[in-house]
């Protein structure tokens, strides 16, 4: 801000030099201050020499910047209640922010209206990156938004830039490693979201656990509990999983949020973690490693994510390209003190 100061009072000293008055003179001149009593002959001289000279006021030259900054929307999934149970979108909304700030890109928050989508920002959008789950309608809105489009953590359509985790090596590692532990009767704590519109998002990791263990020959509906992604929903369920008559020696849980809440009601009926039940949670959240046990979780780089959307969607504006891509993060799996072998199950 100073540089440009400097520069614009530059700029007033040549003016002022040209026309044969005093940059205070000018400055007054051109910010048509009305005490100012000068000819019209001496105005006259001013303005012309500013316009030889090029000279912008300050307030112009903000707004031609602003006119050359690139704004980009951001609508997101969670509301800030969600955020603060699941901050998994949380992560991925700062990478997002850093990105922008770092590069000077004017980030616009989009939020829905009567099935629009609508900011306080009165400007056209170069790009719209959208962080979580939504419907075949809402996509459609996000595109007459922008041309230039970008999801994160979904994947709708082969034709729409994305970035997503790499869920299928994260889930067959996990499963992996609960058997090479020896557990065989491995239980899934996971949940359903839906977009605005009512329609029902599926979970792949849900998908990739029943693909998994069928291969296996060790899938039991029974042993599947879905809900919520929230601490309350894994605990409820995790008290349904334990009411069932074949209790898993392991399960595997979709969130670390779902995990911490399971953990409470194994904790209340005194069932030790991992002696008796191993747990192998999802995201690798900050509390993951403070909670007791800490949790073996899959960690997910949630905050490169957020930049990467920002540099996918740079690339798209700048290159035209028409072929969509999809960038898979790889995962990796953080062993920690809520799993181990299986050993003999005492009665619950």
């Amino acid at each position: 801000m100073q540089g440009q100061v400097k520069e614009i009072l530059a700029t007033l000293k040549d003016i002022a030099k040209k026309a044969g008055v005093s940059p205070a003179t000018v400055s007054r001149v051109l910010n048509e201050d009305e005490n100012l009593s000068v000819t019209a002959e001496t105005k006259e001289r001013i303005l012309a020499a500013a316009e030889k000279l090029g000279y912008q006021k300050e307030r112009q030259y903000s707004r031609n910047k602003a006119k050359h900054c690139l704004n980009i929307g951001l609508y997101y999934w969670y509301s800030k209640h969600q955020e603060i149970a699941d901050p998994y979108y949380h992560s991925i909304r700062l990478g997002i922010e850093k990105a922008c700030f770092s590069k000077g890109i004017n980030l616009v928050k989009l939020y829905k209206e009567n099935n629009e989508f609508k900011s306080h920002f009165n400007g056209p959008l170069q790009g719209v990156i959208a962080a979580g789950k939504y419907s075949k309608e809402d996509i459609c809105r996000f595109q007459q938004l922008s041309s230039s489009f970008v999801l994160v953590d979904y994947f709708i359509s082969r034709e729409i830039d994305c970035i997503v985790p790499d869920f299928r090596s994260a889930v067959e590692d996990s499963l992996d490693y609960l058997l090479e532990n020896g557990h065989q009767t491995i239980g899934f704590i996971g949940g359903r979201e839906y977009a605005a519109n009512g329609e029902t998002i599926y979970d792949r990791r849900e998908k990739i656990f029943y693909e998994y263990m069928t291969l296996k020959n060790l899938y039991r509906q029974e042993n599947v509990h879905i809900g919520g992604f929230t601490a309350e929903d894994g605990f409820t369920l995790m008290e349904k999983a334990l009411e069932t008559e074949t209790k898993p020696t392991a399960f595997f849980v979709a969130s670390d949020s779902m995990a911490i809440g399971a953990l409470r009601a194994l904790h209340e009926k005194g069932i030790r973690v991992p002696e008796d039940i191993s747990i192998v949670s999802f995201n690798d959240i900050e509390l993951a490693r403070h909670v007791h046990p800490p949790l073996t979780t899959v960690r997910v780089p949630t905050e490169f994510m957020g930049e990467a959307a920002v540099d996918l969607l740079l690339e798209q504006i700048s290159s035209n390209r028409t072929i969509a891509k999809q960038i898979v993060v790889p995962c990796t799996l953080i062993e920690r003190g809520s799993s181990g072998k299986a050993g003999k199950k005492e009665k619950v």
